[in-house]
């Protein structure tokens, strides 16, 4: 293996260079409208400029100003490492230039930072190894979650006109001002999603208390109480994940539709914690057995009965866990669509997700279907994002110090 420093800051620069050339392009036609790809000359040249330059300059903001005036040069010579398949003006190749080649300088003066030119030793090649493949995987992963959802929301802003014209066109047109909201001014007002909105609300709530009502005091059994074919029953409570539930639907659907539960919100009800029990006793479960169970024995010995130290104790230090479990709970839901698709045809008990498959259609343009994704998407996010705390809390909150 070759740890000449020498042969990887090239190396490495002319791969990163790439990696920021794709990422550049990729912005750039999303947000423009033309196309714009990646230079293989161009990047060659000055991924391994800047990666042997690396290795001899170590201030990044000199890089920076270097890799800027290089691919400035590049680019009058034709060689430009981001070309652009329309002419946008020498005001923005100009831009495009200077923070291709800024960003890449000081990107790789983090990468190689403390790489000798010389033999590396292992320690020093694996470390600006995985700068590299960190800077790729958060880019990478970054693209692969933001494109799509960027994507949605600008074709729900746009006209019927603008999509036929150009539908790769994601580019827009602020001055169009409220204009940009009609889809989802329509939505509201044409096509009830204020009421299939409620509906999957008050169906996730239900869902969660039904599901929390259940799994709570069964979690609590399978970690804490012996009984015979505790151990089996705990290694088992996922087994219905290994059908997949498009197997189960058939006979959901017959089951349902012989019963009268079919095209019913009581029957949504009963089937959705069918889904989310299993899940959401194998996380209460794990949970439960890392509290110290010397709380508990504390509280027994106090004169408290096991419900007394389930209510008091147990199910106050184990609120970050409820509330995760919840949260899932919740999504899982709100974004339900197989069942909620086969026993709904009521547009009256629609659930969103029923109800953004009702847009799929000729008859409906394609900026009120994106605009229906976005609507079941945003109230998700944020509520994820406001209780991402609990989330990430550790399970030994609440636990016993001494």
């Amino acid at each position: 293996m070759i740890r000449q420093g020498y042969v990887t800051g090239p190396v490495l620069g002319v791969l990163w260079a790439f990696v920021v050339a794709t990422t550049v392009a990729v912005v750039l036609s999303f947000s423009t409208g033309a196309a714009f790809r990646p230079g293989l000359f161009g990047c060659v040249v000055l991924g391994a400029g800047m990666g042997a330059a690396a290795l001899f300059v170590r201030s990044g903001w000199i890089l920076s100003a270097g890799g800027a005036a290089l691919a400035l040069g590049l680019s009058y010579t034709g060689l430009s490492p981001v070309h652009v398949g329309a002419d946008l003006g020498f005001g923005a190749h100009l831009a495009m230039a200077l923070a291709f080649g800024g960003a890449l300088g000081m990107s790789m003066a983090m990468i190689l930072r403390g790489a000798p030119l010389g033999e590396m030793t292992r320690h020093e090649w694996e470390e600006a190894v995985i700068r590299f493949l960190t800077g790729f995987g958060f880019i990478f992963f970054t693209a692969a979650v933001f494109i799509p959802f960027y994507v949605m929301v600008m074709t729900s802003m746009k006209t019927q006109g603008a999509l036929i014209a150009n539908p790769l066109d994601y580019s827009i047109d602020l001055s169009r001002g409220s204009d940009l909201f009609r889809s989802y001014r329509e939505l509201f007002q044409d096509f009830n999603f204020g009421r299939y909105m409620w509906t999957s609300f008050y169906i996730s709530v239900i869902t969660v208390l039904v599901t929390l009502l259940f799994s709570v005091p069964g979690a609590y059994a399978v970690a804490r109480l012996r009984f015979r074919g505790q151990a089996s029953l705990s290694r088992s409570i996922l087994l219905i994940y290994m059908v997949p539930m498009i197997v189960l639907a058939l006979p959901i659907y017959i089951v349902f539709s012989q019963t009268g539960l079919r095209n019913t919100i009581v029957g949504i009800v009963m089937i959705y914690p069918v889904t989310t029990i299993p899940v959401a006793l194998y996380m209460l479960q794990g949970y439960f057995r890392g509290l110290p169970a010397e709380v508990e024995e504390a509280g027994l010995m106090d004169g408290l009965n096991r419900l007394q130290v389930i209510w008091k104790i147990t199910l106050p230090l184990s609120l970050p866990a409820m509330v995760s479990v919840s949260l899932y709970v919740f999504m899982i839901a709100w974004n339900e669509f197989l069942l909620a698709f086969m026993l709904l045809d009521d547009p009256q008990i629609f659930t969103l997700t029923r109800g953004i498959a009702s847009l799929n259609s000729s008859e409906v343009p394609r900026q009120h279907l994106m605009a229906g994704a976005v609507i079941a998407t945003v109230p998700v996010m944020v509520l994820f994002l406001g209780l991402e705390k609990f989330m990430t809390r550790g399970l030994t909150a609440g636990s016993v110090k001494g």
